[in-house]
C-alpha cells in the first residue's frame, strides 16, 4: 500500500531490545551473624578496659600509700623505730580514764596512737617519756591532730596528783597489766616502760622505738612519724570517725 511502512517503528524496536536483557540490581550483603558477635565481644572488652583504667586512676593515691606503708621495708628507709611483725591489734578490753570512766581500749581506733607505759607513780624515766611523747606531737604541725599522746598505766598504780595539770593534752588511761603483757612487748632484756609504741588508726601496734629514748633521739623518731603521717595522708584524717 502506497504510503505505508511495513517495518516496526524504531521506538518499538528499541523497548523490545530492553525486554530481552536481564535486570541490574544492586544488591546489599547483609553482616555474617559470626562477625557481628565478634564486633559486640570487642566494644564490650574496650569498655571494660576503660572502666578499669578509670577505677585504677581513681584507686592509685590509695594502693600506692598501702604499697609504702605495708610492703617498703625499714632497711630501704632506716627507720629509727622497728616494724612489727605481724602486726597486733588493740585487744577488746576496757580500761579506765583518770575521771573514772570506763573506756573500752578499741575506742581509740582512728587516730595514730604514740603511747608509753608506766606506772602511776612515774619515775624521772617516765616523765621523761610523756615530754618527749608531747614535744614530738607538737613538733607534727599540721599533722599533730592526727596523732594522740597516750599514756597507759597499769591498773592499781594511781597517777601522781602533781602530774595531772601536765596531761591535759594526753590520753591516760589505767589497763590491766595482764591486758598490756598479752598486747605489748619489749625488746629482750627490756621492760614495757623502757619503751615508745606506735599504733596506727586501724588499731594496730605496728612500731615499737628503742629503749631509753630521750629528747637527743626527738629528731630520729620525729622523721619516722613524718614518714607515716605522710604515708598515710590519703586515706587518713584527723579525727575519729563519727567523732
Amino acid at each position: 500500500m502506497s504510503g505505508s511502512n511495513s517495518s516496526p517503528p524504531a521506538d518499538a524496536a528499541r523497548d523490545a531490545s530492553l525486554l530481552d536483557e536481564p535486570l541490574g540490581l544492586t544488591v546489599h550483603s547483609l553482616p555474617v551473624p559470626r562477625e557481628a558477635a565478634l564486633a559486640d565481644e570487642q566494644r564490650t572488652a574496650r569498655g571494660r578496659w576503660r572502666m578499669f583504667a578509670v577505677l585504677l586512676v581513681c584507686a592509685a593515691p590509695v594502693v600506692a600509700s598501702y604499697f609504702t606503708y605495708y610492703v617498703i621495708r625499714p632497711e630501704g628507709r632506716r627507720n629509727h623505730g622497728e616494724l612489727i611483725e605481724p602486726q597486733r591489734p588493740l585487744p577488746s578490753a576496757p580500761a579506765q580514764s583518770l575521771d573514772g570512766q570506763r573506756v573500752m581500749l578499741p575506742s581509740l581506733q582512728g587516730q595514730w596512737l604514740l603511747v608509753s607505759v608506766a606506772d602511776g607513780a612515774c619515775d624521772a624515766a617516765c616523765e621523761q617519756h610523756l615530754y618527749l611523747q608531747r614535744q614530738l606531737r607538737e613538733g607534727l604541725g599540721k599533722d599533730k591532730d592526727r596523732i594522740d599522746w597516750v599514756w597507759l598505766v597499769p591498773a592499781g598504780t594511781p597517777v601522781r596528783e602533781a602530774l595531772r595539770p601536765a596531761l591535759k593534752q594526753a590520753t591516760v588511761l589505767q589497763v590491766e597489766p595482764a591486758v598490756l603483757a598479752q598486747w605489748l612487748q619489749p625488746a629482750a632484756g627490756h621492760r614495757l616502760q623502757d619503751h615508745l609504741y606506735v599504733v596506727d588508726p586501724r588499731g594496730h601496734w605496728m612500731m615499737r622505738f628503742p629503749a631509753g629514748q630521750d629528747m637527743a633521739a626527738a629528731p630520729k623518731i620525729r622523721r619516722d612519724l613524718e614518714r607515716l603521717m605522710r604515708g598515710s595522708a590519703s586515706w587518713d584524717q584527723p579525727g575519729r570517725p563519727g567523732g
